[in-house]
């Protein structure tokens, strides 16, 4: 169904808020019905005429600057070409019987341009806001009488202190209630902050201290020795009093080895359940502890009451918690033992989690390394490799990297990245691997025929991915091998450039022929191959993305970084192993965002 062609005249006529069309010079030239029927005016007695003209300040109110500010608003908006909106302001109307009406309005100026951009003419729009200026001033007026009425209140406070009471009860149980979802908010947080369990727990202490507790020590059971005392391991403590800290944080590193058994944090560990000393827990501290430094120091600390929350995920006990007070303080409430529950079960859940995390990590990690099988080390060739896997994934991704020797004598080296960083993208990293190097060596087939070929495979294997890829193949005819060079002839689907750095120090990314289509996007895209001729002492660098790739950087950038540190790194005659190693540590952050395969190749001068 056609659109109707819209009527902007009577758009902009009929649109309620007052709009008011402007030369560059302030003279009238259109004003809308909400206009007219704000200001009491018309279209005949208006257009053509300037603004300032038709409506001048009022004589009885000279300190009025509303039509000033909004003159130079005008201006501004004039000169800059950009839209200025103004401050409440107060210019008043001109009334037919030549009264001023009391008016404040809220401006804003809109320039008009054309095609060059200059300013033809200026959109003033004006909202009468006077009913909402002067509700305002009322309800200040009201606000006033109110704190007048409430002096009168407060010289009659105290008949009404019985009745409050239960008010400030409920207010103390609202601000307890509020500090409880604070603090576990806050724990909430600190657990969430990082995928080290461990460390995330360590710093409950903190947290948990002065509002739980006077002081606190948390534990971990080592793994593969759960049940005892003696199996754990302290992770943190903390005392509000800050010249204890050390007394504390001694008193955690000296207990576990004296503790004897059947101590509460036996009874957390075996049961599963909080453990409370109401009262007197010094005395009981004393009695389950071998005399020694463990005593005298709880003797310092001096703890009234004691309560020991075992850190529970999945059936299984992590940890505990223990939270003591001393004489000065009340036992642990019913209130504080169920926070301290709850924290102690999310602790728990959050080491569950990190734990599960670093098995999956560590799975993914070897699932991938298995799938990068060691390169071939053809004669007079050295292949060095080198995988880093991104430190926020599930260490499992599509980077690969591979080198092999050809039935015919020649050595391939492939380096690619499959779209994605998970399993899905290893699966279809190992297809494509597997297709490339069985196609390279059923054909003997140079690079751009066997990127042709995985291209194919790819498509009509309903692989169902893309890829990006390098293959180089190095050749040397008996000419060459007198001389003591070689030839590398590579092809590059949408990759990196390999780099190649020569004896002499000079460090040059292999750009070749044009970038080409990834493989899995066309079948028969076609591809070429280029060639560099490299005499021996050279070193050939592949490389994927994530070496050179930075946020907010081109990847031209990334290759110059690359080529200033081999640079730097040719004058200090590196072994090809710590060659690869430098590179990453002087290339990567700490924490890379992305995979890293590296592929070094150094021909060796032959004999």
């Amino acid at each position: 169904m056609a659109l109707p062609k819209p009527d902007f005249a009577r758009v902009f006529d009929e649109t309620p808020v007052p709009l008011l069309l402007l030369t560059p010079d302030f003279v009238i030239v259109h004003a809308n019905r909400a206009r007219l029927e704000a200001t009491a005016t018309t279209l005949e007695a208006t257009v053509g005429r300037g603004l300032f003209e038709v409506f001048p300040m009022n004589p009885d109110d000279p300190a009025a600057d509303g039509l000033v500010n909004l003159r130079d608003s005008l201006a501004l908006t004039r000169d800059t070409r950009r839209p200025q909106t103004m401050a409440i302001q107060k210019y008043d109307i001109p009334m037919p019987d030549g009264s001023y009406e009391e008016r404040f309005w809220s401006p804003r100026n809109v320039p008009i341009l054309d095609e060059r951009g200059e300013v033809v003419l200026l959109l003033h729009r004006s909202d009468d806001i006077t009913g909402y200026v002067q509700a305002r001033e009322a309800a200040r007026v009201s606000a006033e009488l109110n704190d007048r009425l409430r002096e009168r209140a407060e010289r009659v406070e105290h008949d009404l202190f019985s009745r409050t009471r239960e008010l400030e009860q409920l207010v103390a149980h609202l601000g307890r209630a509020t500090a409880r979802a604070e603090l576990l908010a806050g724990v909430t947080a600190e657990l969430t902050s990082t995928l080290d369990g461990e460390e995330a727990v360590g710093r409950l202490a903190q947290l948990v201290v002065p509002q739980l507790a006077d002081w606190c020590i948390v534990s971990l059971v080592t793994e593969g020795r759960p049940g005892a005392a003696r199996a754990l391991r302290d992770v943190g403590s903390w005392h509000a009093d800050e010249a204890l800290r050390p007394v504390v944080a001694e008193y955690a590193a000296t207990r576990l080895g004296v503790l004897r058994a059947g101590s509460l944090l036996d009874q957390a560990l075996s049961t599963g359940r909080p453990q409370v000393q109401a009262s007197r827990a010094l005395e009981y501290l004393t009695s389950v502890l071998e005399p020694g430094r463990a005593r005298d120091l709880v003797t310092e600390l001096a703890p009234e009451s004691l309560l020991t929350l075992p850190l529970r995920a999945r059936g299984r006990t992590l940890g505990v918690l223990m939270l003591a007070n001393g004489a000065a303080r009340s036992p642990i409430t019913a209130e504080e033992t169920a926070t301290a529950t709850d924290i102690a079960g999310r602790a728990g859940l959050a080491l569950d989690n990190a734990r599960l995390y670093r098995q999956q990590r560590e799975l993914a990690e070897a699932l991938q390394r298995s799938l990068l099988t060691e390169p071939a080390q053809p004669d007079h060739l050295e292949v060095a490799v080198r995988y880093t896997p991104a430190a926020e994934t599930a260490r499992v991704g599509g980077d690969w990297y591979d080198a092999f020797v050809q039935p015919c004598g020649t050595t391939i080296l492939t380096i690619g990245d499959v779209l994605g960083h998970d399993t899905d993208a290893a699966a279809a990293m190992a297809q494509i691997r597997s297709l490339l190097r069985g196609i390279a060596v059923a054909t003997d087939a140079g690079p751009a025929a066997v990127l042709t070929g995985v291209d194919r495979a790819v498509v009509a294997l309903e692989v169902g991915t893309t890829a990006t890829a390098v293959v180089a193949r190095v050749e040397q005819t008996p000419e060459e091998a007198r001389r003591g060079v070689r030839r590398l002839v590579w092809s590059n689907a949408g990759h990196p450039p390999p780099v190649v750095l020569t004896p002499g120090g000079t460090a040059t990314a292999l750009q070749g022929a044009a970038s080409e289509l990834l493989l899995g996007v066309v079948p028969d895209a076609p591809r070429t191959e280029s060639v560099v001729v490299l005499e021996a002492g050279s070193t050939v660098l592949l490389h994927t993305d994530g070496l050179v790739e930075r946020r907010g950087e081109g990847l031209d950038d990334g290759l110059a970084r690359l080529r200033d540190v081999l640079e730097e790194l040719a004058a200090r005659d590196l072994d090809l192993g710590t060659l690869c190693d430098e590179v990453l540590d002087r290339m990567l952050p700490e924490r890379p965002e992305d995979d890293v395969a590296l592929l070094a190749l150094r021909m060796h001068p032959e004999d």
